[in-house]
């Protein structure tokens, strides 16, 4: 069961969804953490995983000692990333001693020594800082992109259509850049670590929760950006990420499933709900012609087929013109 908030540094929260065994993995790798950094508390979210994910946890955290500081806080439905995060969030913010700093982390990650502190005090050092993320990476230290540039229409051109010389004239919308070695400014960091000053909660608000999956990290960094909050990528803060465990979706090291309804679902949203209907049909306009001189290119030049099945026609049945504005 959920314990009282009391005054503490940093509130850290972790949202469960049927993997209780990496869950309590990434709890073993905060550990050290969490003590360098006194009154911290760790709430594990879990959307009603219905597979004993709430038992299992909460059993590790009895047997580990960590009763101090980890509890778990079961959903009654699984309501998707903002859902189950702003459940945490919420009951933070409305103690009479909310955190400054409030930290999501994926289950499907393995902090390491000292990733956490170092966004701590790099928010402590930058007061006009109002998101930050860490630098996320394979279990062997290969850096992954963590640092993004906004979705816009010219950045679905160029993802889709995967040519060499339009990506060099597009450089500037490319939404993946090569990773910065070095702390930076950027447009939004990846939610499986991501650092947020309470502020910034009280003047934008929670996460969209219209948002079953992806898309709502970028989103709330769009609106903290448009209240005045930069957000920063901090790659001395280090941490593991198994990319796609949870969902599936973005999985490099397995075969491309179909992509759910939810992802086309964010899309739209993120698209209509910031730029509005005409720009959202443009950029549905320059993915699905992109994507399609793509595949035929693909086949010519008989480049290996790496792309979720049924990808065209799953974008097109959800694409702005057949499913129209955001509910």
């Amino acid at each position: 069961m959920t314990q009282p908030y009391h005054s503490y540094p940093l509130l850290v929260i972790i949202l469960n969804y049927r993997t209780p065994g990496m869950t309590i993995d990434c709890l073993h790798s905060v550990v050290n953490d969490v003590q360098s950094l006194p009154g911290t508390r760790v709430v594990v979210t879990d959307n009603a995983s219905g597979d004993g994910s709430v038992e299992q946890i909460s059993t590790a955290i009895k047997t580990e000692g960590w009763g101090d500081w980890a509890s778990v806080m079961p959903l009654d439905h699984n309501g998707g990333y903002a859902f189950g995060n702003n459940a945490a969030i919420r009951s933070a913010l409305e103690s009479t001693n909310s955190p400054p700093y409030i930290l999501l982390l994926n289950p499907d990650t393995i902090a390491r020594p000292n990733a956490i502190k170092t966004l701590v005090n790099f928010m402590n050092e930058h007061p006009d800082v109002g998101i930050a993320g860490s630098r996320l990476e394979d279990p062997d230290g290969t850096p992954q992109c963590s640092a993004f540039r906004f979705h816009t229409a010219l950045s679905e051109l160029d993802s889709s259509l995967r040519l060499g010389l339009v990506s060099k004239v597009l450089t500037k919308w490319v939404v993946w850049p090569p990773v910065p070695e070095q702390a930076c400014p950027t447009d939004w960091v990846a939610g499986a670590s991501m650092i947020i000053r309470r502020e910034v909660f009280e003047q934008v608000g929670l996460l969209d929760e219209a948002y079953f999956m992806y898309y709502e990290e970028m989103d709330f960094c769009l609106q903290a950006k448009k209240a005045g909050w930069s957000c920063w990528y901090v790659p001395e803060s280090r941490v593991v990420h198994l990319v796609g465990q949870s969902s599936g979706v973005t999985d490099t090291k397995r075969p491309p499933k179909r992509r759910p309804q939810y992802w086309f679902d964010s899309r739209r949203r993120y698209f209509i709900k910031n730029y509005g209907w005409l720009y959202a049909s443009c950029a549905d306009i320059f993915w699905a012609s992109g994507f399609t001189l793509w595949r035929l290119r693909r086949v010519v030049q008989r480049k290996p087929d790496t792309d979720p099945p049924q990808l065209l026609g799953d974008f097109l049945r959800n694409s702005v013109f057949l499913k129209g504005g955001v509910s």
